[in-house]
């Protein structure tokens, strides 16, 4: 059994999933995306956000205010509070500005 075939459960040690980071963030991070095994703490998109920015100063400068920071679970919007589930891509981007 893969880490894929188990049961759906965000509890999952180093579950691995692929970050995809746009604009700003991508810059200030300084990889477009990479893919990562999360620990079983992570399980809201906010827990996320909060790991993400403990793993260094890029990250940290890009993730110092993140509550602006959008993020997409599977090409699908997601709020800070919605839990991770089973998703196996991560987008997160700075705020759209519209005009």
């Amino acid at each position: 059994m893969t880490i894929f075939e188990q049961a759906p459960n965000t509890s999952s040690t180093n579950r691995p999933v692929k970050l995809v980071y746009f604009a700003w963030v991508r810059e200030r991070i300084g990889v477009p995306q990479e893919e990562i095994a999360l620990p079983s703490s992570v399980v809201t998109v906010r827990d996320l956000l909060h790991w993400l920015k403990e793993r260094g100063e890029g990250y940290e400068h890009a993730l110092q205010f993140p509550e602006v920071i959008r993020v997409a679970l599977d090409h699908e919007h997601a709020e800070h509070d919605e839990p991770l589930g089973d998703a196996r891509e991560i987008g997160l981007f700075p705020p759209m500005t519209g005009g």
